[in-house]
């Protein structure tokens, strides 16, 4: 599940590693994300977030709202958005203005581009896919395990899990507060995969 909007993104800017609080939609689309997962009978063993606020505070709306409020999440960094580097903290035409809209948006959506200072989307998956396969694939295996991140680190989830290429992932958004749900088979592999919501 990708975080309920933050205060940055309500104010357009790349937030990246940027601790930006969650607003009243944000909050509102949490508890919501909860209550659905809660609809299609879901019920967690593990839980796992970034070390971000608003993946956090998102976390706990859900877990609230699905009355599991006792369950605790694991933080990992590994989890953590992207970093946007110089793109940190400002809106898109200011980024444009100063760095131009070409490079800006390859930066942003593409697979290997990076902002100076940054990651890639690369980069990204090069850090969450061994977290995952170390800590949130056994976790999985052994019960319903529930993920809040951001939507870059889910983009990067995303393309391991679905076996995506550079181009297609270039082209997924994830919107804030939406559920991907996946199944895995006993070998691991993708057996199931929806969207909820």
């Amino acid at each position: 599940m990708r975080h309920g909007q933050s205060q940055a993104n309500a104010d357009g800017l790349f937030t990246g590693l940027l601790d930006s609080p969650l607003t009243d939609r944000g909050r509102q689309e949490a508890t919501a994300a909860g209550r659905r997962l809660g609809e299609a009978g879901l019920h967690f063993t593990a839980a796992f977030t970034s070390t971000l606020m608003r993946a956090i505070a998102t976390m706990r709306l859900a877990l609230n709202a699905l009355g599991q409020a006792n369950l605790v999440p694991r933080q990992d960094a590994a989890l953590d958005e992207r970093d946007y580097g110089v793109l940190s903290g400002l809106d898109k035409e200011t980024a444009y203005l100063r760095y131009g809209a070409e490079r800006v948006e390859d930066w942003r959506r593409s697979y290997v581009g990076l902002p100076p200072d940054g990651e890639s989307l690369r980069d990204t998956i090069a850090r969450i896919v061994p977290f995952y396969l170390r800590h949130i694939q056994p976790a999985a295996m052994c019960g319903p395990t529930l993920i809040v991140g951001h939507g870059n680190a889910l983009r990067a989830l995303v393309m391991a899990l679905e076996g995506l290429g550079p181009s297609e992932i270039e082209a997924l958004e994830i919107a804030t507060g939406s559920i991907r749900v996946y199944g895995l088979s006993s070998d691991t592999t993708l057996a199931l995969h929806r969207v909820i919501g």
